[in-house]
């Protein structure tokens, strides 16, 4: 059977998009597979004292710079094309967060996250205007409505909360992170390693 990896995730993180796209083809190796954890960005950043690498070396433009060279690196390793930077962000991705661990309940999880990751860097939209992601869900052919029911649901509000609250007490500060069992990985440019380690 392949070996599981947790991948900790919130739609609102770029490196979480190019993660999401290179999944596919290494999980069609038969060796490993992952497991999607959702979490909010906001929370672990909260709990950890952590901020957003834009906020805390936006000033840096040599690092800047070499980040958005490590992604084009990542894209063409991977084979992805589509990324477009979101022209709205930072999102607010909790009603977004709530959806996908709703749509995990409703058996709709894959679908779902295709959809969100899209609509946030591919297509650009503004995903914490509940129209607009009412929207985005719809057209990926998901009951907008029932989603939205079960986002407000105070079960699955809790839900988020206490998956963002075990990520944090296990280690994670960010997104992409990885977990191999008790082992943690940070950062997309970790895949290759938690992979080569899980055997794959």
């Amino acid at each position: 059977m392949p070996t599981e990896i947790e991948f900790i995730y919130d739609f609102g993180g770029p490196n979480s998009w190019f993660v999401h796209r290179a999944l596919p083809a290494i999980e069609a190796q038969g060796k490993v597979r992952f497991r999607y954890v959702p979490v909010l960005l906001g929370g672990l950043f909260k709990a950890t004292g952590n901020s957003p690498p834009m906020m805390t070396y936006g000033h840096v433009a040599a690092k800047v710079a070499y980040d958005r060279l490590e992604m084009d690196r990542f894209m063409a390793r991977h084979a992805i094309t589509g990324f477009a930077f979101n022209p709205h962000f930072p999102v607010n991705t909790l009603l977004a967060m709530r959806g996908a661990v709703a749509a995990d309940q409703m058996g709709c999880g894959p679908a779902y996250r295709d959809a969100m990751y899209t609509a946030l860097w591919q297509d650009g939209l503004k995903l914490d205007d509940p129209e607009v992601w009412a929207g985005a869900v719809a057209a990926a052919g998901l009951d907008a409505h029932a989603l939205a029911a079960g986002a407000a649901d105070p079960g699955i509000k809790a839900g988020l909360a206490d998956s963002t609250a075990r990520a944090v007490d296990r280690g994670a500060f960010g997104v992409p992170t990885f977990f191999l069992g008790d082992q943690m990985w940070f950062g997309k440019d970790r895949l290759r390693d938690v992979v080569e380690a899980a055997g794959g």
